[in-house]
């Protein structure tokens, strides 16, 4: 699947020496540290003063990076990111994508997801994570009584859709 780029207008006064060929460069280089689970440089790629929002939780400093990785590498052992629409506009860089991720008993979990990212001096400065709870909840549960309720919800729930 081909990712689709759009620069968006850029006026150098909105945040002086990036460009969004820089923080598009800057979020593949977080992507690829996420697929290698690189820990070290994932952290490198946050302000200290970050924040990120998911689940309606919110998550903020280099801690807050740290306990992000530790609940989504709990739930999938390694993943494949692949980008379908990328756009920066001024600081904001926005992603939609699908994750692909693996259990630790191989199970295989796919969720469409997207992300805004707002970067400073290149350092992700806020990420706001979005997707569906209910999506990725059927691909991550074992049991048929949790996997037939997850169903049910989700049949009713787009009922006459």
């Amino acid at each position: 699947m081909d990712a689709e780029f759009r620069g968006g207008d850029y006026d150098e006064n909105d945040d002086p020496g990036q460009t969004p060929e820089g923080i598009r460069e800057a979020a593949l280089i977080l992507d690829n540290a996420l697929e290698d689970r690189d820990f070290q440089t994932i952290e490198s790629c946050f302000s200290d003063g970050c924040r990120i929002e998911i689940l309606g939780v919110e998550l903020t400093g280099k801690a807050g990076v740290r306990k992000w990785l530790s609940w989504m590498f709990s739930n999938v052992s390694r993943l494949k990111l692949t980008p379908v629409t990328m756009i920066v506009d001024g600081n904001i860089y926005f992603e939609e994508f699908v994750l692909r991720g693996w259990t630790k008993d191989g199970t295989d979990v796919e969720s469409r997801q997207s992300e805004v990212q707002i970067y400073e001096n290149y350092k992700v400065k806020e990420l706001r994570l979005y997707f569906d709870r209910l999506d990725f909840a059927k691909s991550t549960l074992r049991g048929s009584l949790s996997r037939f309720l997850v169903n049910r919800i989700i049949k009713i729930s787009t009922k006459n859709l």
